[in-house]
């Protein structure tokens, strides 16, 4: 089965296996949005285990 292009740009693996993404809201309208707002956006997160089923399976050629 076929990698989904958009899934592979938006998420990736961790060492151990998990999925991590990018935060939303941190690439326009950024000045009334505080510093430690848009300090803690920057970060990488760990999808949720509801969703994470489903990003697989968009990443299937990706399999760690």
């Amino acid at each position: 089965m076929k990698t989904k292009s958009g899934a592979k740009k938006r998420f990736s693996f961790t060492g151990t296996g998990k999925l991590k993404r990018k935060h939303a809201f941190k690439s326009h309208i950024l000045t009334k949005k505080p510093k430690k707002r848009k300090r803690n956006l920057g970060y990488f997160t760990i999808i949720d285990k509801t969703d994470a089923g489903r990003v697989r399976q968009m990443l299937a050629g990706k399999e760690k």
